[in-house]
């Protein structure tokens, strides 16, 4: 913990000027980014008695170890670089909201020849038009096929709309009159865009133009007794009509305004925005930060309004701005907003009539948020403690099983035997620790001898990380002495160089996705090798959980036991009745269906079992796109593409001599004799055959060996509800 003091810069250093200030600490992160209206004041406030600060304040200057500043002209600029820096550094001492969702809009793509309308997330690009947020995405779609009837914009993808033009032919939208048909050119761009702006009119709340124009002309095809066309202005009027009913008028004087609310105790604050949009609201989001800082509500309402208007400008900042609290000093914040919006902005707090009441709704909203932040919060840890306590309970551990690992085997009739190992951590899968086997010690079908290999290995290299460390000196029993950890009874033909690994993490692209308690994957404690590489399986669990009954259970025993490990509790959860079985019982222990052990038991052998089958198919789907090239050293995909495109089978390539795959780009003679030998040895692909006749078809009929055939890209037999009847 560093001293204020050591790092408290000089009497008359800091400027008494409006600036930005950073504090570091001695790794020169940035933990902390402020703005002040005089520097030298606002610093002065750090660096006194440290009794005196807030406890946040407190725990910030004495993590922090330097502090800088930065002079500005005026609070609007201190504004502007105080957001661009916490968006730059993401301190930890500053305040960040956490959206609860990834809230859908309503987008018109209006930087495209062709407007498209559809939903969107996410990042807001350049040249498109958002109207929203909305609660739901299935909202904006119901929305949008009311309006489809009177604004026929497009909304297809952009693969689709390039096939439809190729073909000729529309979409079932074109044919039903919902879509305007400009991939067929049935109308001018021009004019499409011209329909894409009224769309937008609409959205955006001029609605009275529209309608009373559709009602006149409703009225004249009805005076020309065009009765058809009278029916049809009649359902568009309807489709309008209900459209706007989606959202109420809650201001009746056609306002364009959004209203913050804060709800917030001593720890954590919610916020919850209403956009209004033409009187009615159009959509709501909302927020919960905790807060690391001592802050008022002021405060917390000009991070809110930096956050929500920082990436926006023109009419996305809307006239009005509607607060429970005022920011100190209100005039840079709200100078900050008119120049983002290209116009006055009004920032301030409701006194009386419908806005006040608007924001009352909006408060309660927040008020609700942050108790169902908190509950869930609360909910959750409480489940989780009551769940690892009945499993406990249930097989007589002597305490929480705070690191569960489960295992399960996975094959196709035999083929491409895996296994996988999940863990989970406090209730939490931990994916950073997952693992997976191939089962190489034998060949076919056999679960109880598969899970005995796996439970054997993974904590072989358990017992060998134990002793390489130098936790005990002397070998443990059925582990050789050494660096390598293999069986003593050779039950792994791999050699020492490969001493019983899981299979590689990276073929499955789980280092990219959140764990399931919301932290990155490389998370926690993580031990290292030397090389800085994280010890694969250092942590020993406290439960080991099998998918299975009564054999795996007591194969995955036989395998601790014969290893000498007798801290570790092993249990199986077999998928018939939901039984769960220990070792040595001759019946299984059978939770309430309504334990919240059983439940999370469950759901371990379920991400066990999903974890497993995803890997047995990916290597199937390897296998089955195996081809003679595959095996070819050196031969890499894009000259397996080359040699296949320049002699259009494997069979004409197979007869070919030496000099003429030299012909193709990019083969050299080593290359090409190496390609030569290895088709030599290789069987021939079996014929073509077609599957409308039966016929079996050779090169000169029209059917040469493909180029998926060559390459590996065959499918498996059967149908997918077949296959999957046969993956275990």
């Amino acid at each position: 913990m560093a001293d204020p003091s050591s790092y408290r810069p000089r009497p008359g250093e800091i400027p008494d000027s409006p600036g930005v200030y950073r504090f570091r600490d001695e790794h020169r992160r940035v933990i902390y980014v402020g703005k002040a209206k005089s520097l030298r004041q606002r610093l002065a406030n750090y660096f006194q008695d440290l009794a005196n600060l807030h406890p946040r304040t407190r725990t910030m200057v004495t993590t922090a170890a330097s502090v800088e500043w930065t002079v500005v002209s005026t609070e609007v600029e201190a504004l502007q670089l105080e957001y661009s820096w916490i968006k730059e550094y993401d301190p930890r001492f500053n305040v960040k909201y956490r959206d609860d969702k990834s809230y859908p809009y309503l987008a018109v793509t209006m930087n495209e020849e062709f407007p498209r309308v559809q939903v969107m997330r996410g990042q807001k690009k350049k040249g498109v038009r958002y109207f929203g947020p909305y609660g739901h995405a299935w909202a904006i779609r119901d929305t949008v096929d009311l309006l489809l009837r009177v604004f026929p914009v497009r909304t297809c993808s952009a693969g689709v709309f390039k096939n439809a033009a190729r073909t000729g032919r529309p979409c079932l939208l074109g044919y039903i009159d919902k879509c305007s048909a400009p991939c067929v050119e049935r109308i001018s761009p021009e004019d499409h865009r011209e329909l894409a702006d009224e769309f937008c009119d609409f959205m955006a709340g001029r609605t009275g133009t529209y309608l009373r124009r559709l009602e006149r002309q409703m009225g004249e095809a009805a005076e020309d007794m065009e009765y058809e066309r009278a029916a049809r202005l009649r359902d568009d009027i309807g489709a309008l009509k209900k459209a706007m009913e989606k959202s109420a008028v809650v201001l009746a004087d056609a306002t364009d305004a959004d209203l913050i609310a804060v709800a917030e105790d001593e720890l954590e604050a919610a916020v919850q925005i209403f956009h209004v949009r033409g009187g009615r609201v159009r959509g709501q989001r909302g927020w919960v930060t905790d807060k690391v800082e001592e802050i008022t509500t002021g405060a917390l309402v000009e991070h809110a309004l930096q956050q929500l208007y920082g990436e926006e400008s023109g009419d996305a900042v809307p006239k009005e701005v509607l607060v429970p609290a005022l920011p100190d000093p209100v005039e840079p914040v709200q100078q900050w907003l008119t120049d983002r919006r290209g116009s006055g902005v009004s920032l301030r707090i409701p006194q009386r009539g419908d806005k006040k009441a608007l924001m009352e709704t909006v408060q309660r909203n927040a008020q609700q948020a942050l108790v169902l932040h908190k509950t869930k919060r609360a909910s959750d840890l409480t489940t989780r403690s009551r769940a690892l306590e009945e499993i406990a309970e249930a097989l007589d551990l002597d305490s929480a099983p705070l690191r569960i690992e489960c295992y399960d085997i996975s094959h196709l009739q035999g083929d491409d035997v895996v296994a996988s190992m999940v863990v989970f951590e406090d209730g939490l899968a931990r994916k950073s620790e997952y693992r997976r086997f191939q089962i190489k010690g034998f060949r076919g079908q056999d679960d109880v001898r598969s899970m005995h290999e796996v439970i054997t290995r993974r904590f072989r290299r358990y017992l060998a990380e134990k002793e390489r460390t130098g936790e005990w000196a002397d070998g443990v029993d059925g582990t050789e002495t050494g660096d390598d950890p293999r069986p003593v009874d050779g039950g792994d033909p791999r050699p020492a160089a490969e001493p019983y690994a899981a299979e590689p993490y990276a073929a499955e692209p789980y280092a990219a996705e959140p764990g399931a308690d919301g932290r990155a994957l490389t998370d926690g404690p993580a031990l290292k090798d030397d090389d800085g590489r994280p010890k694969r399986f250092a942590y020993p669990p406290q439960l080991v959980v099998v998918d299975g009954g009564q054999p795996q259970v007591a194969a995955a025993q036989r395998a601790l036991d014969e290893l000498g490990i007798d801290d570790i509790a092993v249990c199986g959860l077999a998928k018939r009745l939901e039984e769960v079985w220990v070792p040595r019982e001759d019946d299984p222990v059978v939770l309430p269906r309504t334990s919240e052990g059983l439940y999370l038991l469950q759901r371990v052998r379920d991400e066990a079992h999903r974890f497993a089958i995803t890997y047995q198919r990916t290597k199937r789907a390897k296998r089955f796109r195996a081809g003679p090239l595959d095996d070819v050293p050196g031969l890499g995909e894009t000259r397996k593409q080359a040699l296949i495109k320049h002699f259009g089978s494997v069979k004409k390539l197979r007869s070919a001599t030496i000099d003429q795959i030299c012909e193709v780009p990019g083969i050299g003679r080593k290359t090409a004799e190496t390609v030569a030998v290895a088709l030599a040895g290789a069987a021939p692909a079996a014929p073509a055959v077609n599957t409308a006749t039966g016929e079996i078809m050779d090169d000169e009929e029209g059917a040469p060996e493909t180029t998926a055939d060559a390459l590996g890209e065959s499918v498996s037999a059967g149908t997918p509800d077949e296959r999957r009847g046969q993956e275990r």
